[in-house]
């Protein structure tokens, strides 16, 4: 057994940062559709908060009839539903920007997904009862923190939802993935969790919930995770939301040496709105397009694609192979990005190079 335990070889996180703890999902090694917790990407504005948890509440305040607060037994007795749901950070593939954008220089492995289970955050509003004239929500996390771009002020993790997109049925406040509890780097004992947005929406470790009258114009709103297009001002700015239509290969490797014969190009591909309706490959650089076989869908709506193609190479030499996803809006993956200040939410179509020997 010694001996087998030995030769036995598993990915790893890949290491950004570890003050704040910034670690990317080895993607191009995922073969499954769930990627179990220690592979699940790390994302931090800041060190892992310290919480007291035998007595935890939720506070659920502000514009409502009757302020709440909430124990894990309270929620836990609620009706709950799972739901798998692919989380991308906003930045992810922020390296491949040209001009380079600065920022955590993510490659493809800011992506991760699960099965997470919880209670829809809809009914523990109406718990409290939202009032009349309410417009968003808010949600705080424990984690805080010094900004140096406001005189080393310090701010908790906080962001807000319209409320269209609180009472969504499948916005939910988590408290399992995966069927157990979620891990504490995760955001143990409960997290946000907003399918179909970038993972910026999907709050950890939960302090309180507030509605609001007004707009929320916390910095992790209103500076970063903000559209900046203009490279020479901060003009025309919109906020990141919905994730864009996206893919990856994630095998062959970016720059493998290949023998002739029978290959699979494999991948998977995601999006915010809709679902995944077609997957395009190229082995000659784009000059022509071949159809990805793609996996029959899965009950869940809110997960990504796998896809394949089989290719059998004959001619020695290189070759560039691109993946181009299509959804059921019809929005497909640009040649070139939507470029932006701080590096979010890059879509361009994917891209590797092989060598065949």
């Amino acid at each position: 057994m010694d001996h087998l335990n030995r030769h036995k070889v598993s990915p790893y996180l890949l290491t950004r940062s570890l003050l704040p703890e910034n670690q990317e999902t080895p993607i191009q090694f995922i073969n499954n559709d769930t990627i179990v917790n220690k592979l699940f990407f790390r994302r931090n504005h800041f060190s892992y908060p310290t919480l007291s948890l035998r007595n935890y509440w939720l506070p659920i305040n502000g514009t409502v009839s009757k302020p709440i607060i909430l124990s894990m037994q309270d929620i836990l007795q609620l009706p709950s539903k799972t739901i798998q749901v692919v989380l991308e950070c906003s930045g992810n593939k922020r390296s491949l920007f040209e001009p380079k954008v600065f920022g955590e220089q993510w490659e493809k492995g800011a992506i991760s997904q699960g099965f997470w289970r919880g209670v829809p955050l809809r009914n523990l509003l109406e718990l409290a009862g939202i009032r009349e004239g309410a417009k968003e929500i808010v949600v705080e996390g424990y984690d805080f923190g010094e900004r140096t771009d406001q005189n080393k002020e310090v701010f908790t993790y906080a962001r807000s939802l319209p409320i269209t997109k609180a009472l969504h049925p499948e916005t939910i406040i988590a408290y399992e993935y995966n069927n157990q509890p979620i891990p504490f780097k995760h955001g143990y004992p409960l997290r946000l969790i907003v399918p179909q947005w970038y993972a910026m929406a999907s709050i950890k470790w939960i302090k309180q919930i507030s509605v609001i009258n007004s707009t929320f114009s916390g910095p992790f709103q209103t500076i970063d995770y903000v559209y900046y297009p203009n490279k020479e001002s901060n003009k025309d700015p919109f906020p990141v939301t919905t994730i864009n239509v996206n893919s990856t290969i994630q095998k062959p490797l970016d720059m493998e040496i290949l023998n002739t014969g029978k290959h699979f190009i494999k991948g998977v591909a995601w999006t915010g709105n809709g679902v995944i309706t077609k997957v395009d490959i190229s082995v000659d650089g784009g000059s022509n397009w071949l159809n990805a076989k793609i996996e029959p869908p899965k009950n869940f709506i809110y997960g990504w694609q796998s896809w394949s193609y089989e290719w059998t190479i004959l001619r020695k030499g290189e070759y560039l192979i691109m993946s181009k996803a299509t959804d059921s809006y019809g929005r497909r993956q640009p040649a070139v990005p939507l470029w932006n200040k701080k590096g979010y939410g890059y879509n361009a179509i994917d891209k590797i190079k092989v060598k065949v020997e």
